[in-house]
């Protein structure tokens, strides 16, 4: 192994590529799940009164409850920015960010399929919720794809 090929050079030189619509994917998610958890944490009411979701068809406001939960979209967040810039853990961080978002998209399917959230969730809850809940988990396995492919 050349001085070139140590792990931290071959990240290097995987970020001066042109990234491909599926890592323009994981910013984009990432980026909005970090906004989103900075506004849940600095202005927990303003949140739950002001995003365009109709928060409160979920149930009562909880300062606590709504700074938890920003804790955990910054979390998610923050993992897929890390993983735009670091091939290396890109497949473990998208994933486990993956784990999260999916099972949030499918919590807010199953209260809207049992009439706990009204039918227009549907439409209220696709570009927060359902996009990132379905396209992460897709992108994640493309991503074990690859990394399966190069491995054998």
């Amino acid at each position: 192994m050349t001085s070139l090929d140590t792990p931290d050079t071959l990240d290097t030189l995987n970020m001066l590529k042109k990234p491909g619509p599926l890592l323009w994917i994981v910013l984009l998610i990432g980026v909005g799940s970090i906004a989103n958890a900075l506004w849940m944490l600095a202005g927990p009411m303003h949140w739950y009164t002001d995003l365009p979701a109709a928060v409160p068809d979920t149930g009562p406001f909880n300062p606590h409850f709504v700074r938890d939960i920003g804790c955990a979209f910054l979390a998610a967040g923050a993992s897929l920015v890390w993983a735009f810039f670091s091939p290396r853990f890109r497949l473990p961080l998208v994933s486990i960010a993956a784990v999260f978002l999916a099972a949030h998209a499918i919590l807010h399917a199953y209260d809207t399929l049992t009439g706990a959230l009204g039918h227009n969730h549907w439409l209220l809850d696709l570009p927060g919720v359902y996009f990132p809940g379905v396209l992460l988990p897709l992108v994640a396995f493309h991503l074990a794809r690859e990394d399966s492919a190069g491995n054998t």
